[in-house]
């Protein structure tokens, strides 16, 4: 079921735009606020037997005698891991969350989420089952080599209760799979334009079999009340189209809490954007930096 959002005496929970309004600088620079550091890192990844690149976000005030949670933010189709730094303002977004109170002192960390050998190299084909099967891939990348490389070189509190992922289109789809999969890890999912490929689908001349049956896309019992799910999709995208409605119906079917609404725009950083801006509010309800 849907989590309900009241609003003007009405269940408003659709309409991103009446029930998830945000800060209109929310990703503007301030000379009153003071932002993290943005540290670029490399990492060996068993995975891809080949040293892959990812951007860490570290909440301003960083100190080793702390822990802070994580937040993975995976990418776009044609993207890599500078995607939310620079179109998503990822650093400024969650600065000014720190300086507002929207948002727990936590640690971001922008994956490259296309795990194959040829780091940065662009495929043939963007739209092709190749392509596609390097962001599957990202799992065990996640799990073998970026996540122990994080919590062995940066102050992380571990636990499912300290750890969210996300992400922007196909980087959305990155995002259901991983949480979903990976339940004992992800106490927060977010996904923003969500790609197809959750479920069976054919678009853009490409047929996957679904990374899940909606059966099976579901959380475990003992779960059911210890995650915060949020899909977000703009009211006029016509690159994922209608594929983020059929999760949400899925989640709906299964009688899976979860945050689900539409707000105006497209396929863009906008509409995930303000999608980040929330999702990183909700989850900093049960984070907390020690």
């Amino acid at each position: 079921m849907i989590k309900k959002i009241e609003g003007k005496g009405k269940t408003v929970s659709y309409d991103g735009d009446l029930a998830y309004p945000v800060p209109e600088d929310y990703r503007m620079e301030s000379q009153e606020v003071t932002y993290g550091e943005v540290r670029p890192v490399e990492y060996w990844s068993k995975t891809t037997d080949s040293q892959r690149r990812a951007v860490v976000i570290l909440p301003p005030g960083y100190s080793q005698d702390r822990t802070y949670p994580v937040v993975y933010l995976c990418h776009g189709l044609g993207q890599d891991e500078t995607q939310w730094l620079e179109e998503g303002k990822a650093g400024t977004v969650l600065g000014n969350m720190i300086a507002d109170g929207d948002a727990v002192e936590m640690i971001l960390v922008l994956a490259n989420c296309r795990a194959w050998k040829q780091e940065g190299v662009d495929p043939e084909e963007t739209f092709s089952l190749a392509h596609y099967a390097a962001f599957n891939n990202f799992l065990k990348d996640f799990t073998d080599d970026l996540q122990p490389f994080i919590e062995d070189n940066f102050s992380v509190a571990t636990g499912r209760e300290n750890t969210a992922v996300a992400g922007f289109s196909m980087g959305g789809r990155v995002a259901l799979h991983l949480g979903i999969t990976l339940q004992d890890t992800f106490g927060g999912i977010g996904a923003f334009c969500p790609a197809p490929g959750i479920f069976p689908y054919t678009n853009m001349n490409v047929t996957e079999d679904g990374l899940f049956t909606e059966r099976i896309f579901d959380l475990k019992e003992r779960y059911r009340d210890r995650t915060m799910i949020m899909i977000v999709a703009g009211k006029s995208d016509p690159i994922v189209k209608d594929y983020p409605e059929s999760y949400h119906d899925a989640l709906e079917k299964n009688g899976v809490e979860h945050i689900w609404y539409k707000r105006s725009g497209g396929h863009d950083m906008d509409v995930s954007g303000q999608g980040l801006w929330h999702f990183l509010k909700e989850i900093s309800s049960s984070m907390a930096s020690i």
